[in-house]
């Protein structure tokens, strides 16, 4: 594997003599490697990507290219305000190796990167790192190539679930009816929001969509946030969707898998933290609409991770990877808990929203 690993990398343009290549992190979607090299030359991050989640990758390295163009041009330091794909030697953003396709990009040293916001101080730091990255894009205004379909679109969510339940592949709907009624009680809601973002009331922007806080590089030295990072997900939606993630990631009090649904809830301290992080940074770039359905981005993008994980339950749990049989339905017992957390908090989030 070192010998395949060393070659995929030589045909990058790197700096300096590869001396180690050693993994990254889980691997949960994409396998990450750091390759260190000699001397003076940087080290450098090599990716193999995910083709199965991400179908086009030639088209997400375009994206990637582009928008970390458009940033370098406006902060103070361009190595280590964002990320800095490196080309192939033919020119391409990748290498093709059979079926996989690898990039590169260089490694920011001195960075940390935490795996959750605990306290109030990361979770308003973390909303920093979104609304600046918003900011710094508010005026980008190319194409940007579609390479998930359908990401945190409700009304292409509702044609798979339409079409889930007709087929009932393990035949597991009959069992699940109160779990359904979850969904179809709020399908009205869901799509009246949407179709704000269809017609142009809500606009549409760049948007990272998955704004967790692992994936925000904080600076060692004064732990201050850096940059966004993992960029594979940028596309162009509503920037509401950004926010709502990151509200169902930072304020959640128990686990997105939580046995126990009594862990589960939504701390207004941490949505405030955050909320507060974030339109410091990108409030100015907002429009009265967006400002206005900001709060319920977060029931939006919590219902619709009820959906998936429910209708990837029915269909047999062909998408998320599973530690036990019942694990898509544990989880969408946790994501509910989190939701009604909201739907009963929505009034004060709102309030909270209007204070900042």
């Amino acid at each position: 594997m070192k010998e395949r690993l060393l070659d995929i990398a030589s045909r990058f343009e790197l700096e300096g003599r590869i001396t180690d290549i050693k993994p990254l992190g889980e691997g949960f979607i994409n396998d990450t490697y750091v390759v260190t090299t000699e001397g003076d030359a940087p080290d450098y991050i090599l990716q193999r990507k995910n083709h199965v989640i991400f179908p086009d990758v030639p088209g997400m390295m375009d994206n990637i290219k582009a928008v970390t163009k458009h940033i370098k041009a406006k902060v103070a330091d361009p190595l280590r305000e964002t990320l800095t794909v490196i080309p192939a030697k033919d020119g391409k953003l990748y290498v093709r190796d059979g079926e996989n396709y690898w990039a590169a990009c260089l490694f920011i040293p001195d960075t940390t990167s935490p795996a959750r916001a605990d306290t109030p101080e990361l979770a308003y730091q973390g909303g920093l790192g979104t609304g600046r990255f918003q900011a710094l894009l508010s005026d980008f205004d190319k194409p940007l190539n579609e390479t998930i379909k359908g990401f945190h679109n409700i009304r292409w969510r509702f044609k798979q679930w339409d079409e889930t339940l007709a087929a009932d592949p393990v035949g597991r709907v009959s069992q699940l009816q109160e779990e359904i009624s979850w969904i179809e009680s709020r399908r009205k809601e869901m799509m009246d929001f949407w179709a704000l973002v269809e017609d142009g009331t809500i606009p549409r922007h760049v948007t990272h969509n998955d704004t967790k806080i692992s994936n925000i590089l904080f600076n060692s030295s004064d732990g201050s946030m850096l940059c966004m990072i993992d960029l594979d997900t940028v596309m162009t939606s509503t920037s509401l969707n950004d926010f709502g993630d990151a509200i169902r990631s930072y304020a959640n009090t128990g686990a997105e898998d939580d046995r126990n649904p009594d862990n589960v809830g939504m701390s207004l301290e941490m949505f405030k933290a955050y909320a507060e992080g974030y339109l410091h940074e990108q409030k100015a770039s907002m429009v009265q609409s967006e400002l206005d359905h900001l709060a319920f981005s977060a029931r939006y993008i919590t219902f619709e991770q009820v959906l998936r994980f429910l209708m990837d339950y029915i269909d047999g749990d062909r998408y998320y990877k599973i530690a036990y049989p019942e694990h898509n339905l544990v989880r969408t017992h946790a994501q509910y808990k989190l939701l009604r957390s909201m739907e009963e908090q929505y009034c004060q989030m709102c309030e909270i929203i209007r204070n900042i």
